[in-house]
């Protein structure tokens, strides 16, 4: 008995230690609390989504996804190949060029009307709390934070592992000037160090930056938490208005009625950066499925969308590549505007608005 009662504390002191972490991050601080105090979408003491969202799909358990996990038959979670890849110099993009250059799965960076975006960076090769359980693809982590130039603007949209990686963010500390996120999603950044200018924000809130530059934060159908903890922190997608662009990014999110809401209000869109991949019919309130994403663009009124959150980690059940051949195959059936470029592959926003036209590479790779 004494020895089991050693053991489990044992246990017990090293995963507190190891959770005490600085990466771990924060709970919300007395800034974050003083405006989560203030919002309609924090009650009993955690944030909601609008409508009801459940973990789970109708009639499945923990245990079918355990079960699932370890005695169903995988498909190719991860590719055999490398994955193929472009590396654009960020540093030297003429100004004048609008440009989307993705680093895989929701990491991505925008230079529009002369300012630079960087969204949702991850660049340590893994997406999990646990070194080595989680790692990026082969050819998928051709970025790193020296590849990084500095950055106007940068946008977190929750604070999920995969999202908000804290080996990134500390690297690209001294490149980042403002930084946009959902509310007591900056208690992490100050608690690791960050004096910057940060803009915790509430759905709905618009923050205008001047010189024809608005963010406006907007719903997602999602939850957060870098520990046991839930939903202390505000999941969301954002409109950026620039002088010349509209432009969607959305964060992870499940399907429901605010897609179709953000495009009365704000649409239609010139270019919607949204989320396809690492979905589950057994999890579908909390991430789309592919044909919900063809949905959702389409309720957004957008001329163009960039499908993200695939080809860098495996998060899911399905093989690495069934996200980009099922939302492009439904797309063009739909006949929507569908882009589907390389890792680090610049493209033009100007030109996508016209028609675009992209290899269908996943083809290639075993």
């Amino acid at each position: 008995m004494l020895v089991t009662i050693s053991i489990i504390i044992l246990v017990v002191l090293i995963f507190y230690g190891y959770t005490s972490q600085k990466k771990f991050g924060i709970l919300p601080d007395e800034i974050s609390k003083s405006k989560i105090d203030k919002s309609k979408n924090f009650r009993n003491g955690a944030f909601q989504n609008l409508t009801y969202t459940p973990d789970l799909a109708e009639g499945v358990t923990y245990y079918d996804l355990l079960k699932d996990f370890f005695f169903t038959k995988k498909e190719r979670l991860k590719p055999i190949d490398s994955l193929p890849s472009i590396k654009t110099d960020l540093f030297n993009i003429p100004k004048e060029q609008n440009v989307f250059v993705w680093f895989g799965h929701s990491s991505y960076f925008l230079q529009v009307d002369g300012k630079k975006f960087l969204i949702d960076p991850v660049f340590s090769g893994n997406a999990s709390p646990i070194p080595g359980t989680m790692k990026s693809f082969k050819g998928a982590d051709i970025y790193t934070p020296d590849d990084i130039p500095e950055i106007d603007y940068l946008i977190i949209t929750h604070d999920h592992w995969d999202h908000l990686d804290y080996e990134t963010i500390i690297a690209l500390k001294p490149k980042i000037d403002k930084i946009i996120c959902g509310l007591g999603v900056g208690s992490h950044l100050r608690y690791w160090g960050f004096k910057n200018e940060i803009f915790e924000t509430d759905w709905y809130d618009q923050t205008n930056f001047g010189d024809g530059f608005t963010i406006t934060t907007t719903p997602a159908r999602h939850f957060s938490g870098r520990t046991f903890k839930r939903n202390q922190s505000l999941w969301a997608s954002f409109v950026l208005n620039t002088p010349s662009k509209k432009i969607f990014i959305g964060g992870d999110s499940g399907y429901d009625t605010h897609f179709a809401k953000i495009g009365n209000l704000y649409g239609p869109f010139d270019l919607a950066i949204l989320e396809n991949g690492q979905y589950n019919w057994k999890w579908k309130y909390i991430h789309t499925l592919p044909e919900e994403t063809v949905k959702a663009a389409k309720g957004l009124k957008a001329k163009s969308f960039i499908p993200v959150h695939s080809s860098k980690f495996a998060l899911a059940m399905h093989s690495w590549d069934t996200p980009l051949k099922e939302v492009n195959s439904i797309s063009k059936k739909e006949n929507l505007n569908i882009i589907t470029p390389l890792i680090g592959q610049s493209v033009l926003i100007d030109s996508i608005l016209l028609k675009g036209n992209y290899e269908e590479w996943w083809k290639k790779v075993n």
